[in-house]
């Protein structure tokens, strides 16, 4: 019988971590890093600033799911700097001490979000959904790193170190640009939500999608929402490259 994978979350007790241990827990021999213990799953209690513990905690794991952070977009940079930034190296940098083979990095659409500035994305942002042209386009993994706060630029900073881990250390990793996990799974409070839903099963899906996709994947940034009918953030590249099919969709 084939051996699990062994996949070691950060932030294991957080919305995703609790999703993902709830899909895929036969799946994987799944392992929390969180500051708090996580249900239903081995658990360490552990804080991104120790870097010694990281690694020992990153032992013989497979593949470290990066989770944790201050996920607040207007974090403060008193908060993003140890959380987000610091806090990322220490893992990327004990995935590289530890052998892990990939690292799969929850980034955020928040990494390009100055593009809600420009229209036709603030009319949907804003609901105004009758200014949006029928044929408007949307922004896929091309675009330039356009952070719209300390949170986005933290993103966009995991994601640059992802490259060059990739390139210098041969450390895989792919980074998901997250739309918005929300609590409940119900994106009609806003069209923002309406706009950003990554439901709790598609989310399951792409994160097993990145965990799962060949080696010879060594890096990649992705955006991931559900196929929503008011979507900013295209999901081509991921359907083409990752195989990714939505199952569920808002605003249609």
């Amino acid at each position: 019988m084939q051996q699990k994978k062994r996949v070691l979350m950060t932030g294991g007790a957080g919305r995703i971590g609790r999703i993902l241990a709830g899909h895929h827990a036969n799946a994987y021999d799944i392992t929390s890093y969180d500051l708090n213990k996580s249900a239903g799953v081995r658990s360490i209690v552990g804080n991104l600033t120790d870097l010694a513990a990281l690694e020992r905690a990153f032992k013989a794991q497979d593949t470290v799911v990066h989770l944790a952070a201050d996920i607040r977009p207007e974090s403060p940079w008193e908060s993003a700097l140890p959380n987000n930034l610091v806090g990322t190296y220490n893992v990327f940098e004990a995935a590289r001490r530890a052998g892990v083979k990939r690292v799969v990095f929850a980034s955020s659409q928040r990494a390009t979000g100055g593009f809600y500035l420009d229209e036709p994305y603030k009319s949907i942002v804003d609901g105004r959904f009758g200014d949006v042209p029928k044929n408007y386009s949307t922004i896929d993994e091309t675009c330039p790193i356009r952070p719209d706060g300390y949170y986005g630029a933290s993103k966009a900073f995991g994601e640059a170190l992802g490259s060059y881990y990739w390139d210098h250390h041969k450390l895989s990793s792919i980074h998901v640009r997250i739309g918005w996990v929300m609590d409940g799974d119900d994106p009609t409070f806003s069209a923002f939500a309406l706009s950003l839903w990554l439901s709790y099963r598609d989310t399951a899906q792409f994160f097993k999608l990145c965990i799962d996709a060949p080696a010879s994947l060594g890096y990649g940034v992705f955006y991931a929402t559900s196929d929503n009918r008011w979507k900013i953030w295209s999901i081509e590249k991921a359907r083409n490259v990752l195989g990714y099919k939505p199952q569920d969709a808002a605003g249609s």
